[in-house]
């Protein structure tokens, strides 16, 4: 029998193509492992004589994560009260800027007609403990009983009410410190 049936033919033919496969075989591999580690650390790395030890750089390094974004209270701080626009842009824009599950929308006089003549307490109080789909205080319980009657009041007289702002109650004097015993003769 004849061993020319049998031999398979390689695809490469030459020396110079030998020669490319080997090469080809070892730096494909190395580049896209370049590649791989350079997409993966792409990030600034900051150089010697730089400023990565200035007390800015460092500082930025060290901080906490939980500060990005969070504003810590003082709860023994006294509250500032805030506007009737800054309660409705935070808590009540997003139904009554838009009507959604049937909220007035913010001046439309037709809408607020009917509620604008139950008065103001009752449109208050609605807004306070909350009716229907609307949650008390918009849903935000921290917001005190002034600052949603500033924003009832910002969202009637846009509407046509003739309402007037709330009044700040005084804040309560202190105690006076009991008085000390007199001794006993």
């Amino acid at each position: 029998m004849s061993d020319a049936h049998h031999e398979e033919e390689s695809a490469i033919k030459t020396p110079k193509q030998l020669i490319l496969a080997i090469l080809a075989g070892f730096l494909v591999p190395i580049i896209c492992i370049v590649l791989l580690v350079l997409y993966v650390t792409n990030e600034k790395h900051i150089g010697a004589g730089s400023d990565g030890l200035s007390p800015e750089a460092v500082a930025a390094r060290i901080k906490p994560i939980a500060d990005e974004g969070f504003v810590l209270k003082d709860i023994n701080a006294p509250k500032v009260l805030k506007t009737g626009e800054e309660v409705y842009k935070m808590a009540c824009a997003a139904c009554h800027a838009t009507g959604a599950a049937g909220a007035p929308k913010f001046g439309d006089a037709g809408a607020w007609k009917a509620r604008i003549a139950e008065g103001y307490s009752t449109l208050a109080k609605h807004a306070i403990e909350g009716i229907r789909a609307m949650p008390p205080k918009g849903g935000n319980p921290d917001l005190d009983d002034i600052e949603v009657e500033r924003v009832v009041v910002l969202m009637a007289n846009s509407a046509g009410a003739k309402f007037s702002d709330p009044v700040v109650p005084a804040p309560a004097a202190p105690a006076a410190p009991a008085a000390e015993a007199a001794p006993a003769k």
